[in-house]
């Protein structure tokens, strides 16, 4: 890969990276750190009505969920931008040929070449 494709994909990567991070400090900020009168803005002494709370809770768990798969994601962009420092970035972690450019520029923290990418979903397929 030319080192410009690898700056500009560097670029790519660390840009994605800032606009997760944000958006991980905001679901933490609104979600995360309230508790759950103040997420309802119940500023009254009176209990919760069951269905307010179902909501609050499905409202906090969908947070959550979001949280987790963002982190996920935060985490692949930082083991690519590793990998970029450490000269390995661009291979196919299963077959151990270089991932095209195409393919990184569209999912830039890929792991896996098309080939290996499409078995490893087929396989998936299968089990279920």
């Amino acid at each position: 890969m030319e080192k410009e494709e690898l700056m500009k994909l560097k670029t790519q990567l660390e840009t994605e990276r800032a606009k997760i991070a944000d958006g991980l400090s905001h679901i933490e900020r609104d979600n995360l750190n309230r508790s759950q009168r103040d997420a309802a803005g119940d500023l009254s002494g009176y209990a919760f009505h069951m269905a307010d709370m179902a909501t609050d809770n499905f409202d906090r768990e969908f947070s959550l969920d979001l949280a987790s798969n963002e982190q996920v994601l935060l985490n692949r962009i930082d083991e690519a931008l590793k990998k970029i420092q450490d000269g390995s970035y661009g291979v196919c972690e299963n077959c151990t040929k270089p991932i095209s450019f195409k393919r990184l520029k569209a999912v830039p923290y890929a792991k896996l070449c098309i080939k290996c990418k499409e078995d490893e979903e087929k396989n998936v397929r299968r089990q279920d």
